[in-house]
């Protein structure tokens, strides 16, 4: 009986760690159903005049609305984008009353499209994308690095990107905020955790049975 309770013990413990991780990937999973279905109500409300002052935690993907002018060159920052190809993303300096701010303009195939110079009136959403751009001195960016970008165009540190913009053709192809490229692979981690558990059950039983059969044939 002793040769059973060491491997009959790892077993039980093994199977319990490998279903408590799918548990924890299942409520991990409603968390993220929770914050995907908060940020996309958040896009779609109805805009609000630019707020005085913006944080990332308390902003992220505020609807808002401005007019303004397109008050300087942009910067195109090349990439391959979800549901665009690549091309250049047009990130352009809006004067807005005295303010100056950073607005996404959409995907333009070449780098260097002809800005509107007419008043524009524009809705979109806030956004702090999480880049860094590993060359800030260059003509041609490659990442939307908000900061760097701020500084370079001497605005404010935020990005409004347009949904919709009244007033001129839009310079490029607008691609509005969504939540398509927010990973949520919660539920296919849960069912490995929980595959791997009943993995290790069969091999537990198939050790002990093992055991008994080796057992079985030195007493014969």
């Amino acid at each position: 009986m002793k040769r059973f309770v060491f491997p009959l013990l790892l077993g039980v413990v093994g199977v319990a760690v490998l279903v408590s991780l799918g548990v924890w990937q299942l409520q991990r999973l409603e968390w993220k159903e929770n914050l995907l279905a908060e940020i996309e109500a958040r896009i779609a409300a109805d805009p609000v005049a630019l707020p005085a002052t913006l944080s990332p935690e308390d902003d992220a993907f505020l609807a808002v609305r401005l007019d303004g002018v397109i008050d300087g060159p942009a910067i195109p920052v090349f990439g391959t984008w979800r549901g665009a190809g690549a091309g250049y993303r047009i990130i352009a300096p809006v004067a807005t009353g005295d303010r100056r701010v950073l607005v996404d303009l959409g995907i333009a195939p070449a780098a260097d499209p002809d800005l509107p110079v007419e008043p524009l009136s524009i809705q979109g959403n806030l956004n702090w994308p999480d880049e860094t751009e590993p060359n800030p001195e260059a003509e041609v960016w490659t990442n939307v690095d908000v900061p760097a970008l701020a500084a370079r165009l001497d605005t404010e540190p935020f990005l409004v990107v347009a949904a919709e913009i009244d007033g001129a053709a839009p310079p490029a192809m607008l691609v509005p905020v969504g939540t398509e490229g927010i990973p949520n692979n919660h539920l296919g981690y849960a069912i490995q955790w929980f595959g791997l558990a009943a993995v290790w059950a069969g091999m537990t039983a198939f050790l002990l049975w093992r055991i008994h059969g080796r057992r079985d044939q030195r007493e014969a």
